[in-house]
């Protein structure tokens, strides 16, 4: 492997190039937490009830938009509404063993 050497007028390029693909990156790429889910979603995501969905919309629990008869959420609510609830762990010391056979991931 051999060793490059560059002066300080090449690497400010090199950066100025990269900042510049990461701002171009950063237009390109669609900004999800301002997409938005039907409620169909939006209770498959959260893995609750119509009702429960309803009571939290009812309670101001989560933000929502509705045309019509359809229920409609934005990722960045669902994601707020997640983080407002966000417990940490509090013992992290302790063991568990998991059943591989009980505990699998359905998404």
């Amino acid at each position: 492997m051999e060793a490059l050497i560059l002066d300080k007028e090449q690497f400010d390029a090199i950066a100025r190039s990269i900042t510049d693909v990461q701002e171009k990156l950063a237009e390109l790429i669609p900004h999800d937490k301002e997409k938005f889910v039907d409620n169909q979603e939006f209770l498959l995501m959260m893995r609750v009830s119509k009702r429960t969905a309803q009571s939290w919309r009812d309670d101001g629990v989560i933000a929502f938009s509705q045309i019509g008869h359809k229920i409609y959420y934005k990722i960045g609510d669902i994601e707020d509404l997640l983080t407002r609830n966000y417990q940490r762990a509090y013992n992290t010391n302790a063991r568990v063993q998991l059943n591989p056979k009980v505990f699998k991931r359905t998404i």
